[in-house]
């Protein structure tokens, strides 16, 4: 570890992983509940489970994104932190807040939550992935805010390379979209129209940044390829994802009643969204063949070139089957959707900050670079057995889709029928996902093992 205060990342990451489990196991509750609709009822209502499994992976993520920033940037920078007290301080304010709010989802009914938490005052909550109180949404923006003076103070005092702006860029651009969490109009229409200036400009838009600055940066450790090639990259890189991104947002907009233009704007710009996913397996797996050294951390390097095949898989591929307006006129709404939204979330957030925590734990831990062979080896075990899970439920919930399409959405193929009756006919579908995800779930248990394995220490 170069810089004493990089120390505040580790209880960032082991935050993250523990809210990581918490969300697979609901997602494996959630894949039950699908097929055996009475699991766990009345205690845990559907309803219930998807609103912890889907804050549960926002929450750990923008854990693992501050535990990135302040591993990072220090480093990028070539200067101690700003303040450690202050990001340990906010360390905790986060982690009650979102431990509170999960409990709060489990314990109360909602309704009754929305009542304890004042949300008559300034009604935000009821909306899907912003279900959070309001209080627990104002305490989100003063942690961001906290977070944001943190490591703004600690590059301008030091070094400022292109790593370090681009990351920042996306930092600022996540507080500043989530403050639409707080607009909630009462048309649904406008509320729809808004609420995705938070959910899509996050995840194909500002996130993206934010992934592309921390590959970028574990790829310069791993290779000891030239910054300049790499900085390189990450602005062409960044530059598409932003202009694809910001006006892909248009094809949210093709069924709630906006003018018709955003169903050519939409089609055409979110059409061109893989485009940056593709550059960044490219630049990956270039930047690795022209490597100048073998890092002894293998695992880090695998997760790097993992996230971006699986990034451009499933927000890329998965993405564009049915963006276009014309299919997704047909497949809106449907199991199609799930699939591309499982695998772009792992492929793109999941793993990137999963490669993060492989490359900056050992040295957190006092460990050197990279853990031993053994533990490295059972982490590769855990990257492999997590991402074919992923594969194939995105391919069953693919299947599904498409079946549910044809049966349910398309008059002319002689079906047409309601949608419990498709529910029925796609189960087999639901059970195949439910078995990739006990897989995945033991995938994960491999890699958190993996912390706890001792061996020799690895060589270059």
């Amino acid at each position: 570890m170069k810089y004493q205060s990089q120390a505040v990342a580790k209880p960032y990451f082991i935050f993250a992983l523990m809210l990581f489990t918490g969300q697979i196991l609901f997602g494996v509750v959630l894949g039950l509940q699908y097929v055996v609709g009475d699991f766990l009822f009345p205690e845990i209502p559907f309803n219930v489970a998807r609103m912890v499994h889907t804050n549960l992976l926002i929450v750990w993520l923008l854990f693992g994104f501050m535990g990135a920033a302040y591993f990072l940037i220090p480093e990028e920078s070539e200067t101690e932190l700003y303040s450690p007290k202050l990001a340990i301080a906010l360390f905790w304010i986060f982690a009650v807040a979102g431990t509170l709010t999960i409990l709060g989802y489990l314990l109360v009914p909602y309704a009754t939550l929305a009542k304890m938490t004042g949300n008559s005052l300034l009604p935000t909550m009821g909306r899907e992935f912003l279900e959070q109180p309001t209080i627990t949404k104002i305490g989100i923006v003063i942690v961001a805010l906290g977070f944001l003076f943190n490591i703004g103070m600690t590059i301008l005092k030091g070094r400022k390379t292109v790593i370090n702006i681009v990351m920042i860029t996306g930092l600022l651009g996540l507080a500043v979209f989530f403050l639409f969490s707080f607009y909630n109009p009462e048309n649904l229409a406008l509320d729809k129209f808004f609420w995705w200036f938070v959910v899509h400009l996050w995840v194909e838009g500002v996130w993206e940044l934010i992934m592309g600055a921390m590959l970028a940066f574990v790829l310069i450790k791993v290779t000891g390829v030239d910054r300049e090639v790499i900085e390189k990259w990450l602005y062409v890189i960044i530059a598409m994802a932003l202009i694809t991104g910001i006006l892909g947002t248009g094809h949210h907009f093709f069924w709630i009643g906006p003018p018709e233009y955003w169903l050519w704007i939409g089609s055409i710009f979110s059409a061109m969204e893989p485009i940056p996913f593709f550059m960044m397996t490219v630049f990956a797996f270039n930047m690795v063949n022209r490597r100048r050294k073998e890092h002894p951390n293998r695992a880090a390097t695998l997760w790097a070139l993992g996230c971006a095949v699986m990034a451009f898989l499933g927000a890329g591929v998965w993405g564009f089957l049915h963006t276009l307006a014309p299919v997704n006129y047909y497949t809106h709404g449907t199991q199609i959707t799930a699939a591309h939204g499982h695998m772009a979330f792992y492929g793109a957030y999941v793993m990137i900050v999963l490669t993060m925590i492989s490359y900056a734990m050992p040295i957190l831990r006092g460990k050197g670079e990279a853990n031993s062979n053994s533990a490295q080896v059972v982490e590769m075990w855990g990257f492999w057995l997590m991402t074919i899970s992923m594969v194939f439920i995105t391919l069953f919930l693919t299947a599904a889709g498409v079946l549910q399409v044809w049966i349910q959405r398309i008059p002319e193929s002689g079906a047409a029928l309601d949608f419990m009756t498709t529910q029925d006919k796609v189960a087999l579908f639901y059970w195949l996902r439910e078995v990739a995800g006990v897989f995945f779930l033991i995938g994960l248990v491999a890699y958190l093992s993996s912390f706890f394995i001792k061996g020799e220490k690895a060589a270059a």
